[in-house]
């Protein structure tokens, strides 16, 4: 269907149930019909942008109306009511806390914040999607799936007030640390998915990144080994359409999801501002990968609302009328019409969330400041597994050198 243009409590590890078992399971076949519905946005070779808005997979529009979809409708059949609602708390709680990391680091209380804002469908519908088992390996804007990981938020802000070097271990929940270098865990994801293939292992590995890492040679790389060795790794990429200031017509001639073909296995434009398309196709793609049948690229369309970080400033490089369309589209907003026009909420659900919201907000706010200062010396621990002589001439010159201000008051 084509897109019109015009104190709270912790994360919880499962809100939609598991992925439905109905359904092709033949990649190629999907691969056949998913590529011939989805028509590029037209742009001119001056990177002018258009109003014509791609064809893709979508469950819900904007306005909240349910669609139908043969071939993912299954994938979301079973979704009972207390899930979708589980769906739209995952997304507002997700919202309430980057504004409040938005707002901490505007107070001086974070070095860095890069704003998820306008992304929560696609995150939390794919985030939702994977299974405890499956591994993630995120970029450094995915807090809705950290979200859905079971990572406490406030751990995600430590690396951006500069105390620790991420705040969890990636193996408690199977959600790596984040990566600041643009593109690089998509092969440390094609990697680790090679390992789980080897080892025989029942789970999946989805790897994030944006439309601006789409173009890093790291990316073809993992595109390139997971095809060649049958990876079970899911590529999801959030387009939302500005990497930086670079729009994406800049980047590329054609859609997205189409450069998967060129190395030989599926790609899919789903929605981004729609949870449940999103939820559905991630968890396609992951039957896939579970069942032997290699990658997948999807491409969840969506928009940044906000800046790219919060040293960014987005007027210098786009238009108010370009964003406040994309706010109509708004993928909360589009959701709860939806649970108000079914009557799967009530008043009192929104009213308990907004409390819920507001709390989780002083809960963040509270744990930063009340953040300790690290250990001087944490910088030289865990650079290698068994040691090494060079590390440890680096720590005894920063010791020393910590030693010279012993005679000055409080230092």
């Amino acid at each position: 269907m084509t897109v019109d243009s015009s104190a709270a409590s912790e994360p919880r590890r499962s809100a939609a149930g598991k992925a439905g078992t109905t359904g092709s399971k033949t990649g190629t076949k999907r691969t056949t019909r998913t590529t011939s519905r989805t028509t590029p946005r037209t742009a001119t070779r001056s990177g002018t942008r258009t109003s014509t808005e791609p064809e893709l997979v979508q469950l819900l529009t904007p306005e909240g109306k349910r669609v139908k979809n043969a071939e993912y409708d299954a994938y979301v059949a079973g979704i009972t009511p207390e899930e979708l609602r589980g769906l739209y708390r995952d997304m507002v709680l997700t919202r309430r806390f980057d504004a409040e990391a938005t707002a901490l680091q505007r107070q001086g209380e974070l070095g860095l914040w890069a704003s998820l804002l306008g992304q929560e469908a696609a995150q939390i519908g794919s985030g939702r999607a994977t299974r405890e088992d499956d591994y993630v390996f995120p970029t450094y804007r995915e807090h809705g799936v950290a979200w859905c990981r079971g990572v406490d938020p406030t751990n995600l802000l430590g690396m951006f007030r500069g105390v620790n070097h991420g705040g969890w271990d990636p193996n408690s929940n199977n959600f790596h640390l984040y990566t600041i270098v643009i593109g690089s865990q998509t092969l440390h994801a094609t990697g680790y998915a090679m390992g789980v293939a080897k080892d025989g292992a029942d789970s999946a590995v989805i790897a994030y990144f944006g439309d601006g890492a789409s173009s890093q040679g790291d990316v073809a790389e993992s595109f390139t080994f997971s095809a060649v060795y049958n990876a079970p790794v899911v590529f999801f990429c959030q387009n939302n359409q500005w990497a930086i200031s670079e729009p994406t017509e800049k980047q590329t001639r054609v859609p997205l999801y189409q450069r998967a073909q060129g190395f030989g296995f599926p790609g899919v434009r789903v929605d981004g501002n729609d949870v449940l398309a999103c939820l559905a196709v991630t968890r396609w793609a992951l039957e896939r990968a579970r069942s032997g049948e290699g990658p997948t690229l999807v491409e969840a369309f969506t928009y940044r609302m906000g800046a790219h970080t919060t040293s960014d400033d987005p007027t210098r490089y786009r238009g108010d009328e370009e964003r406040l369309a994309w706010e109509a589209k708004d993928p909360i907003l589009r959701l709860r019409r939806y649970l108000e026009a079914s009557n799967h909420a009530d008043d009192g659900f929104f009213t308990e969330l907004e409390a819920e919201s507001e709390a989780l907000g002083k809960r963040v706010r509270e744990a930063v400041r009340a953040m300790p200062d690290p250990d001087k010396f944490a910088i030289f621990e865990n650079v290698y597994a068994d040691g090494h002589a060079l590390v440890d001439e680096e720590r005894a010159q920063f010791a020393a050198y910590q030693a010279s201000f012993a005679d000055v008051e409080g230092v």
